[in-house]
């Protein structure tokens, strides 16, 4: 009988990847999808440190899983637990120290030795902890990928040589790498080949990626473009400051890459953009901004913000605001700053009160969400090309995604699942929007 694997992915899209290929390398020892905790024979916490109170978060979901190892192994049964991704390459000993129950902790970088790990976990018994940074590269030791569906993520690039004074991530996944573009193509091909339409190119900075010889981001969409059975191609997360105008020209040239561009800036106020250490300031990404916008003009953009910084005043935060009226953001990700222990912005001076980044974030996402609905009802009455991924609700109706990832629900034949069709917007729900075959 298959033993059951049960992973709980926290945060980003690169944690949803790594998550499938945690189960691609761990199927050849007889580990099969579980739905749930319970039951489960391998239990993977696979975690993020952006979120605010990540790790203690982690520890509750540690603390109800105990209980189901415990009652497992009253029944003669084995759950091994095991805690992956970033709070475990930052926490990894105070993980084994609060909960020594947990049998292997491991990184974002050494995923790939999983399979040695829970040998030695089952073999040895004891904890296992493995949050090196190895000399190879993972990617170079995970079987080839298994596709489910019609969209998926394709990871292109890791770490961050930016170190943003926010931000854990050059500590938890390491210093930037970019995949080989020979490494990546065939991915893609082996996803194309299985059913993926849609393919997502992942990286912590994804468009600082370089495959060497003159190899940019741009070259390798428009390389993916040629992909047989890659009808749409999109990427993230974004930097301003490695947007090249190639990649920008890729925006205006190749109909396979959607309109739609997440695009973080973090604040609208340059004394604050200055102190996390973005490399840019608000003129500069507003002339970015410009230039996307003159070569696709339908391309939509979405971005991050961080309210409550450290020092951020009145007027700060009405700049945040501000450019988010002039660029028209229409989707965003909003949060409050929260330390992250041994980050630079956790040591400085003028913490802004819990309140206030309240009402600042509350003022914020008014606004975001106004200028969301705004964007949803002008698509009525548009033609757009969907890619139609599953059945709905009701009988007869299909989902899928616009090419502004707005989920969109049709009614329309089974067969139809899997391709993108066009159709025309009708009507906008609170959270989808309503179509008719076109």
């Amino acid at each position: 009988m298959a033993k059951r694997l049960f992973v709980k992915t926290y945060g980003c899209q690169m944690n949803v990847y790594d998550s499938a290929r945690m189960a691609d390398v761990l199927a050849p020892l007889g580990y099969g999808p579980a739905e749930e905790a319970e039951g489960a024979d391998m239990v993977i916490l696979n975690t993020c440190h952006i979120r605010e109170k990540a790790a203690e978060k982690v520890f509750s979901e540690l603390g109800r899983l105990r209980k189901l190892k415990t009652a497992k192994a009253e029944a003669g049964e084995k759950m091994i637990l095991a805690v992956a991704g970033c709070v475990a390459q930052a926490e990894g000993e105070e993980i084994l120290r609060r909960a020594p129950f947990v049998d292997i902790v491991l990184g974002p970088q050494t995923y790939h030795r999983l399979p040695e790990m829970v040998a030695q976990a089952s073999r040895a018994g004891g904890a296992v902890l493995d949050t090196e940074f190895p000399v190879e590269p993972k990617f170079d030791f995970l079987p080839e990928p298994h596709a489910e569906g019609t969209s998926a993520f394709l990871s292109v690039q890791e770490g961050c040589d930016k170190f943003c004074t926010f931000c854990v991530v050059p500590y938890t996944r390491g210093a930037e790498y970019s995949r080989p573009a020979a490494a990546v193509l065939a991915e893609a091909a082996k996803l194309a080949k299985d059913g993926v339409r849609e393919i997502t190119l992942l990286g912590q900075n994804v468009n600082g990626w370089h495959g060497g010889d003159g190899w940019t981001l741009g070259r390798l969409i428009r390389e993916l473009a040629e992909v047989s059975g890659v009808e749409r191609i999109r990427y993230t997360t974004s930097h301003p400051r490695d947007m090249d105008d190639e990649l920008i020209r890729a925006h205006a040239e190749l109909p396979q890459l959607m309109p739609f561009l997440h695009l973080p800036v973090q604040s609208g106020s340059d004394r604050i953009l200055a102190a996390m250490n973005r490399g840019h300031d608000r003129a500069t990404y507003l002339r970015l901004v410009d230039k996307l916008k003159t070569a696709c003009p339908d391309l939509a953009l979405s971005s991050d913000f961080i309210v409550g910084f450290p020092g951020e005043s009145d007027a700060d935060f009405e700049d945040s605001m501000s450019l988010v009226r002039e660029v028209g953001f229409v989707q965003t990700y909003s949060f409050k700053y929260s330390s992250r222990p041994g980050t630079p912005a956790a040591a400085m001076e003028r913490q802004i009160p819990e309140k206030v980044k309240e009402e600042r974030l509350a003022a914020l996402q008014a606004l975001l969400l106004e200028q969301t609905a705004r964007f949803n009802q002008a698509c009525v009455g548009r033609e757009m090309r969907v890619l139609l991924d599953r059945p709905g609700r009701y009988e007869g109706q299909l989902l899928g995604r616009s090419p502004y990832m707005q989920p969109v629900h049709v009614k329309a034949a089974a067969h139809l699942i899997g391709t993108v069709a066009p159709v025309r917007i009708v009507k906008v729900h609170p959270n989808s929007l309503e179509a008719v075959p076109a």
